[in-house]
């Protein structure tokens, strides 16, 4: 993978990046980002964890004893727990990581649904999945249409809203808990106002220059199995000598005997 054209292709794309979140906007961007998954992944301790992101690593305040960052290539690797593989063939096993966080990667990637199917197959069940992306509906989003450097990150990438990828969750059988927007500024500011962001995360405006999305598994009720006891048939009426049919009821042969001997008698 670290040597394939697709590999190539994603690590160029992520060292492009690399540019947009040294700029003033850009760390602006990830701080606010950070705020908002602080309170999701701070609680969490044990297990393992997985980053996909195009920034830097975000996940520095989890107590998780074992966080992994996922790199398109070799040349990108920053540590030894550090995962090489293309993004929609994760290796590793169902359902072993407690929190998977994808920061930005669906919006840049040709099948992203794969990866996010990915991304829900080794979350476990009682963990979460938390994605980032640009909100198109927010201000910055509503002007990248007509930007006219559309090869630079973040505009290179194709904006989904959340409501989209709510259906992409819901295909792989996660539940949408909270949508969180954040980075609320003008389209000529860098910093996000903190008055403005203060207000639009208190009432959660859904105009917010990035939206953070946490799901987890759908919980299933276990099939319930029946036990069958070896219980014999029912005695038949008939057996009792009792009949359900019209025809007039008629005593058995014992019966008849023992009344004509006390007949006789």
């Amino acid at each position: 993978m670290s040597n394939s054209p697709k590999a190539i292709s994603l690590a160029q794309r992520m060292t492009n990046a690399q540019a947009y979140w040294q700029t003033d906007a850009g760390r602006a961007l990830w701080e606010t980002q950070r705020a908002c998954l602080g309170p999701v992944v701070e609680g969490r301790k044990g297990g393992h964890s997985l980053e996909m992101g195009m920034g830097p690593a975000m996940m520095d305040m989890s107590a998780i004893a074992h966080p992994i960052r996922w790199a398109p290539s070799l040349s990108l690797v920053e540590s030894s727990a550090t995962l090489v593989c293309p993004p929609d063939q994760l290796a590793l096993p169902d359902r072993c990581l407690d929190t998977v966080v994808l920061h930005h990667w669906l919006e840049h990637l040709p099948e992203a649904h794969y990866t996010l199917q990915e991304a829900a197959r080794v979350t476990a069940d009682n963990g979460v999945l938390v994605l980032f992306g640009f909100n198109p509906l927010g201000l910055n989003g509503l002007t990248q249409r007509w930007r006219k450097q559309q090869a630079n990150f973040p505009w290179s990438g194709q904006w989904r809203s959340a409501n989209r990828l709510k259906d992409w969750l819901a295909f792989v059988d996660f539940e949408v808990e909270r949508v969180d927007y954040c980075c609320f500024r003008g389209p000529m500011s860098a910093a996000c106002g903190e008055r403005w962001e203060a207000l639009g995360r208190r009432h959660n405006v859904p105009l917010g220059e990035s939206y953070m999305i946490q799901a987890q598994r759908r919980q299933r009720h276990a099939p319930i199995q029946r036990v069958k006891f070896g219980l014999r048939a029912p005695v038949a009426p008939s057996s009792l000598g009792v009949t359900r049919t019209d025809a007039p009821w008629r005593y058995p042969q014992s019966q008849r005997r023992l009344q004509k001997e006390s007949e006789r008698e």
